[in-house]
């Protein structure tokens, strides 16, 4: 099972401290929508699933994405933190976490123009209006997302303040609930990434024209939150690095971006990419996943900035690899924790650790050294 050299993998093992949060192991719980929220709050199945995630050995977790007002949702089932009453379930929710030794931080987005859509698995498409569930959604621009979708309100001056206002709340919210880092959602075509890609902006005014312009309101959210959020709190900054699009966004564009960042108070990008567009007959633009580890390397190298993969890592070696490869600080691991909740022990496993007890209850690894010995 483990064809890696012997000294090969110690990073995915080796702590990291970023501010005044240290990771016991460089993987990461990735923040995956769960669209069970009841008028934003967590309830039961969030702390169902965010309890069987904290005792896998991880060493960290994001909780998914949630919304800094009612029109930031993606779907109306989404988590939100833009009322005092929904701190306190997710208050549970990192107290889940913190019982395990793990620190959780919380990724905070508006979904801008794609928003107001149904969950996933009822298709994922827009409300139509006379669903009362339905709400206008905002860009920075009144252009569709597609041309069967519905056209978004450009955000005025006063709107973009109040969105900066917004994530301001949010953020205060998300540390009176216990949360130890923030991640600030700007990927996947939400509504930090269309002010960014020129694909979905077509301001004129101090927002919009040039690259500088478009990435002002990412990089004065950063900003906000670094000066209202304690000063050993990590923040997180999730990029879309290409847009996968011609036209659009490319390597270069998010390397300035990235510095942009850091020079706001960020401390880590979490590289991910697309997400702005729709390809002609509707489907999600994807290329090969795993060259996000790649763009992952080239931010860290050139922008001085700590980052985090995601993407395609469902096995020790792709975990262990990025990092030996110092592709990245941390891995962020989704749909393989899903699917296989022992992954973090496995990596020890694979790779040869010493104390694979470190990454799962010792409940757990008494009765798994049975498993792990040969006839």
């Amino acid at each position: 099972m483990n064809d890696m050299k012997l000294g090969q993998g110690i990073a995915l093992f080796t702590p990291l401290t970023i501010r005044g949060v240290t990771f016991r192991n460089r993987m990461v719980l990735s923040p995956m929508s769960q669209y069970a929220a009841e008028d934003g709050r967590a309830g039961g199945w969030h702390f169902d699933h965010y309890a069987h995630m904290a005792l896998s050995g991880l060493g960290g977790a994001l909780v998914e994405a949630t919304a800094i007002s009612p029109e930031g949702r993606i779907t109306p089932d989404c988590l939100g933190l833009w009322r005092d009453d929904q701190v306190e379930g997710l208050s549970r929710v990192a107290a889940i976490f913190h019982r395990h030794g793990i620190p959780v931080g919380i990724q905070i987005g508006h979904a801008g123009r794609k928003g107001s859509t149904d969950a996933p698995w009822n298709g994922g498409r827009f409300l139509p209006e006379s669903d009362p569930r339905y709400w206008q959604t905002l860009a920075p621009s009144a252009l569709k997302y597609h041309d069967d979708w519905p056209t978004p309100r450009a955000l005025t001056l006063d709107g973009i303040v109040q969105v900066r206002a917004d994530f301001v709340s949010a953020a205060r919210r998300a540390v009176a609930a216990g949360f130890d880092f923030i991640e600030i959602h700007g990927a996947h075509g939400y509504l930090l990434h269309s002010f960014v890609s020129p694909l979905c902006n077509a301001r004129e005014d101090g927002y919009g024209g040039t690259a500088g312009n478009r990435m002002r309101l990412p990089l004065e959210i950063t900003a906000d939150l670094r000066g209202v959020i304690p000063a050993d709190m990590p923040l997180f900054y999730r990029a879309s690095c290409i847009d996968r699009v011609e036209g659009g966004l490319v390597i270069e564009d998010t390397l300035a971006l990235a510095q942009g960042l850091k020079e706001a108070g960020a401390d880590l990008v979490d590289c991910s990419a697309g997400g702005a567009a729709m390809s002609t007959n509707g489907a999600y633009i994807k290329g090969d996943i795993t060259e996000q580890h790649d763009m992952a390397a080239t931010i860290r190298a050139e922008s001085g900035l700590a980052t985090m993969a995601v993407g395609g890592i469902h096995s020790p070696e792709t975990a262990a690899g990025i990092l030996d490869a110092g592709k990245a600080d941390l891995v962020a691991i989704a749909s393989e924790m899903l699917n296989n909740f022992d992954f973090p022990r496995q990596c020890a496993e694979a790779l040869g650790a010493e104390r694979p007890d470190f990454v799962q209850p010792l409940r757990y690894a008494f009765y798994n050294q049975f498993r792990r010995a040969k006839p």
